[in-house]
């Protein structure tokens, strides 16, 4: 066996199967490297996760061949309503909507969930002639050498290729073989992630409601369902978190309120401690991040996959203009330019998030005075309601040729 190839990818998430197929499509030869056994990641059961996929992102999708497998099982996201407020006080009249006919490319974005996500990627990468997915198998070294980069895997085969690109997460070991230190700190919060059932429908509208102890997000799915990501203070999220089904739901539905009539729990209860992680460099020596390798982020926009698959289109454009100019795509030069690209983008929306969840989680009179001024001020405005849609769609900034379409 050949054991080099163009490109090698560690993480088989979302992210690393996203970037292994738009590479393949170019011509790319490309093996992606997975810790997580093949039957694992295919799954079928539903477990409560699901992502907000930018109309960017959706574009993406579509580009590399997935997007119809993935359609059938997506709800469009039509409208986003922000409020402030206090548990079983109910909401501000001072909000936030944007709707979606206030621009002419259709809807913000798409609610899916992780399984399907998961199995189109699996599917498509099963049938494609330039890409081998392997695992589980997990990397336990890596050397950068001159014009390639070798990686060693725990049962003692070895692979190399031009250029290593890691999407394995937080706590990238590809990262940290390559030398690259993170910028950190904690928020002392935590996710509650969940699904429920509810008995009215939800119109396509994502609500995402601040309170005292962080953001509530409902995130509308198919049929009479929405996601549910309530970060709270750490202490009474784990003493929540502990409840059985029904005392959950009984904490729940003060902020959740009856808008939607009785709700009921579906699939997996989830809880993810919250706090920024960003990587000083996106790039080393033939070394890439991308994805929570290179940035994690508080989920109060909804923007962590996206911000992703933002640096997997960047990326390809990058390596694909590079092999046309005849470079070394995985050499300095390069990827320098990738680095150039995305780092200002992922810092500015990384203190943007820090920056919001810092404002709005607390209960101090004077930022909640100037917060639901701020949002009246720009609900009013509709030229700053069409630029908080465009952002949320994915369609601003310096966009790579696979979300321009």
């Amino acid at each position: 066996m050949d054991t080099h190839s163009d490109i090698l990818i560690v993480g088989g998430g979302l992210n690393g199967p996203a970037l292994a197929l738009a590479l393949g499509n170019a011509g790319f030869s490309v093996r992606i490297v997975d810790s997580l056994p093949k039957d694992v990641r295919e799954d079928a059961e539903f477990d409560g996760r699901a992502y907000a996929l930018a109309l960017g992102s959706q574009r993406l999708l579509s580009g590399i061949g997935v997007w119809p497998t993935v359609e059938p099982n997506a709800q469009p996201m039509l409208e986003i309503k922000v409020t402030d407020g206090r548990a079983g006080e109910g909401p501000s009249p001072w909000m936030m909507h944007f709707d979606h006919a206030e621009i002419d490319e259709g809807p913000m974005g798409y609610l899916v969930e992780d399984r399907h996500l998961r199995r189109a990627f699996l599917s498509a990468m099963e049938d494609h002639p330039k890409l081998e997915h392997i695992a589980p198998a997990t990397v336990v070294d890596q050397t950068a050498e001159a014009g390639r980069i070798s990686i060693a895997l725990a049962d003692g085969s070895t692979l190399s290729a031009s250029v290593l690109i890691g999407s394995d997460g937080r706590s990238s070991g590809t990262a940290q073989r390559a030398g690259i230190k993170r910028t950190a700190w904690d928020y002392g919060q935590t996710a509650l992630v969940c699904a429920a059932e509810h008995a009215k429908p939800h119109g396509g509208i994502a609500h995402q409601f601040f309170m005292p102890g962080g953001p509530l997000a409902i995130l509308p799915l198919t049929g009479n369902r929405s996601a549910i990501v309530w970060s709270e203070d750490r202490a009474k999220a784990h003493h929540v978190a502990a409840f059985d089904d029904d005392g959950f739901l009984d904490a729940l539905r003060p902020a959740f309120g009856d808008f939607l009539g009785e709700i009921t729990l579906c699939g997996e209860r989830f809880t993810y401690p919250l706090g920024l992680s960003i990587a000083t460099s996106l790039v080393a020596d033939r070394v890439a991040l991308i994805g929570d390798a290179a940035h994690g982020i508080h989920p109060i926009a909804g923007q962590g996959l996206n911000a992703g698959l933002r640096d997997v289109a960047a990326l390809v454009d990058v390596l694909i203009d590079a092999r046309k100019r005849g470079e070394d795509f995985g050499g300095a030069q390069a990827l320098a330019r990738y680095q150039s690209w995305r780092q200002f983008d992922t810092t500015k929306l990384a203190m943007a998030t820090d920056g919001f969840n810092r404002l709005f989680s607390n209960d101090n009179p004077l930022l909640r005075a100037a917060r639901d001024i701020g949002m009246g001020v720009i609900n009013a405005s509709p030229a700053l309601r069409r630029a908080f849609i465009r952002e949320a769609a994915g369609l601003n900034g310096d966009l790579p040729s696979l979300m321009a379409r």
